[in-house]
């Protein structure tokens, strides 16, 4: 898995960062840190969480009861290492990308900040 990452692929590295969250704990934050707009089912974010996993962008860890991690029927997921790395050059392409948008904009102004 390479650059650009997929959206929601971004989503889960972002909310992994904060620590380590089990499956139903990511759906609910992509879902409020987007408000709403990316609401992931069960079946598809295993599915992406296996692509993260064989990528070496997260890994299964074991809860941890001092942050009341303790339900052993939850797999619990932090971002690894590469996914740090692939979630900073992810958001290195998008400044890259915003800077040219915003270059292309202003020459679509043209003298006198009017459009063509």
């Amino acid at each position: 898995m390479t650059s650009p990452l997929k959206p929601v692929h971004f989503h889960i590295l972002l909310v992994l960062l904060r620590g380590p969250l089990h499956g139903y704990g990511i759906v609910k934050e992509i879902e409020e840190s987007t408000g709403g707009s990316l609401r992931l089912e069960p079946g598809n974010l295993y599915r992406y969480i296996g692509q993260l996993r064989r990528a070496g962008f997260v890994a299964e860890v074991d809860p941890d009861p001092k942050r009341g991690e303790g339900d052993e029927r939850r797999r619990y997921y932090e971002v690894t290492q590469g996914g740090r790395n692939a979630l900073e050059a992810e958001v290195d392409r998008m400044k890259g990308l915003v800077i040219e948008a915003e270059s292309h904009l202003r020459l679509a102004e043209g003298p006198g900040g009017e459009g063509r």
